[in-house]
């Protein structure tokens, strides 16, 4: 149960968090990330894509743990890590990890965090002594591996084994609400699908469903769902509105932002036409994977005004894409409209959606799981059109199925173990394990956190609210840059935007505590004085301020640009 497995978590332990699609794991982890976040401690969240991280507000793997494309690293290749001194203040800041859709996270990926954080933290434990917090489930999508391998999976790395982990398999389902789909996806899960349920999926051909809404196409193929949607959008009779995108940056590193994420060089949207946004903005409340309906365009700025699945009216702005240079500064931009057409999505984009109905084609099957994460991703058998399925569709990976008595097995004795501790002694556990990792225990102090946590999700739903004035509601409760950044969900250089447009506005406004360390203030000090005396005309803007390079040069690249920006605020 939800309870048990909160117990193991706040009782500093390495946790794997598993079961069937729908058990409720990503709220359970947005469960633990509140009571952490209310004593003061910032969990790191990771996930293998970009879509995934977005359902827990995190970042992608290879982003943080800045692997660019690689999944096997050198010792060579650590080294250069351990260089930079901005990964050096990412690393010296992580307390606790936490790693999502750990299905597709592949075993040389999963032994190169371990590598890393070995050599950051400077400690031989696994993942460097930082409790870690796996979640995932290994029925689900296998990981994408681009070195040829025996070994698929995360569990399979020796790395998983040195973790000890106390494992949890969540029993209690909330996404499915009928009998009938959860006993299919359970007998999924076994490897023995019956006769009846092929039965029952058979009544589902085709069939019409008592909807007034167009269903959600999941098909296995990029190049299908490209076709329905450029289909559908074909059948609306108004007129097109092309979006092309803008950039800045060379032609190599803006080709890299599009094939690292979902944005599109160019869109033709219509009004009418079924959308989902490719880009998080809890400011206007979407995140990736949001669907909804073009009601109209903006009579100023041609922009589409979308109506969400749950109601909301959105207007759309243009959204950035960025790549950052080793040493975090921008490097390339692309600016979009954050949309792609939504009649149809592929199986892979859909784990970890919920959706009220589907229509599923599984004719083309390509992969074990595919079946499995397509037909979870519905509440009820009601809500299912399938167009298609073919003899691979209903599969499991064996290996998975070996192993799954043995997961349960573990489970079963993590949940003894804690069951047999006292309240008393568990809260003991709790207290002693927040201090270890210097977090709050005073529960005053607590009971306040919570409440700033609260109010801040109550600001991001206002979207009316400007995103700068929402961000200074927030600097009190931030002890740093980082640290505003994560509780806004924006990078840091969007957020030092906000500070200098704020401090503009308000020239008395106390930005003291986000400055860099006094070694590093002193060295930018020293720089601008220098430039001052040398009096360069390219060093200084059109208003006389001084320029950020020249400053950035005459440090040797060694304080970044971020940490310039703060001081001269």
């Amino acid at each position: 149960m939800q309870n048990t497995v909160l117990n193991i978590l706040k009782s500093g332990n390495n946790v794997f968090i598993t079961g069937s699609a729908g058990t409720g794991k990503t709220y359970l982890l947005n469960k633990f990330t509140f009571y952490l976040k209310s004593r003061k401690i910032m969990p790191t969240i990771v996930a293998p894509t970009g879509i995934a991280a977005s359902h827990l507000r995190g970042q992608t793997i290879h982003s943080y743990f800045s692997l660019g494309i690689r999944s096997v690293i050198d010792d060579d290749y650590i080294n250069s890590l351990l260089e930079k001194k901005h990964l050096q203040t990412r690393f010296s800041q992580l307390k606790i990890l936490i790693i999502d859709e750990i299905s597709m996270v592949s075993p040389e990926i999963f032994t190169s965090i371990d590598k890393i954080l070995q050599a950051f933290k400077s400690n031989t434990l696994p993942f460097g002594g930082v409790q870690t917090i796996l979640s995932g489930d290994f029925f689900q999508l296998p990981p994408i591996s681009r070195v040829p391998s025996d070994k698929r999976f995360a569990w399979q790395s020796p790395s998983w084994k040195a973790l000890n982990l106390k494992t949890c398999y969540l029993e209690e389902k909330f996404r499915q609400d009928d009998n009938v789909l959860i006993n299919i996806l359970d007998e999924i899960r076994s490897g023995s699908v019956s006769s009846n349920s092929y039965n029952i999926l058979n009544t589902r051909f085709h069939k019409d469903l008592d909807i007034d809404f167009t269903p959600t196409k999941l098909y296995t193929h990029n190049i299908d769902v490209d076709r329905i949607n450029i289909q559908e959008l074909n059948k609306i009779n108004n007129p097109s509105f092309t979006f092309k995108y803008k950039s800045e940056g060379t032609a190599k590193n803006i080709e890299k932002i599009f094939k690292s994420s979902l944005v599109l060089e160019k869109i033709n949207l219509k009004k009418d036409a079924v959308v989902m946004f490719i880009k998080n903005n809890h400011d206007l409340g979407y995140v990736n994977g949001t669907t909804g309906t073009i009601v109209d365009f903006d009579k100023e700025t041609k922009l589409p005004i979308v109506k969400t699945s749950n109601g909301s009216l959105i207007k759309i702005s243009l959204e950035e894409w960025t790549m950052e240079n080793e040493s975090a500064n921008v490097v390339a931009k692309v600016l979009q409209v954050p949309l792609k057409l939504a009649w149809a999505i592929t199986i892979h984009k859909s784990q970890g959606m919920t959706l009220d109905s589907a229509e599923i084609d599984l004719s083309k099957t390509f992969e074990v799981g595919q079946g499995y994460v397509a037909l979870s991703r519905i509440k009820n058998i009601n809500g299912l059109r399938l167009m298609g399925l073919n003899n691979k569709a209903l599969l499991v990976d064996p290996l998975i199925l070996h192993i799954d008595d043995r997961i349960k097995a573990a489970s079963k004795k993590a949940s003894d173990e804690i069951s047999a501790i006292s309240a008393k002694k568990l809260q003991e556990i709790f207290e002693a394990y927040i201090l270890s990792i210097d977090g709050l225990t005073d529960t005053d102090e607590i009971q306040k956190q919570e409440l700033i946590l609260k109010s801040e999700k109550k600001l991001v739903k206002r979207s009316s609210s400007p995103t700068h004035i929402q961000t200074k509601e927030l600097i009190e409760s931030s002890a740093s840059v980082e640290e505003l950044a994560k509780s806004r969900g924006m990078s840091k250089s969007t957020i030092i935007n906000h500070l200098r447009i704020l401090k503009e506005e308000d020239g008395e406004l106390n930005l003291a505590k986000f400055l860099p360390d006094a070694s590093t203030l002193s060295r930018i000090k020293e720089a601008l004085v220098k430039i001052k005396e040398r009096n360069t005309p390219d060093d200084f803007s059109e208003d006389g301020k001084t320029r950020l390079k020249p400053i950035y040069e005459l440090l040797d690249g060694e304080v970044s640009y971020d940490d310039i920006r703060i001081t001269l605020l």
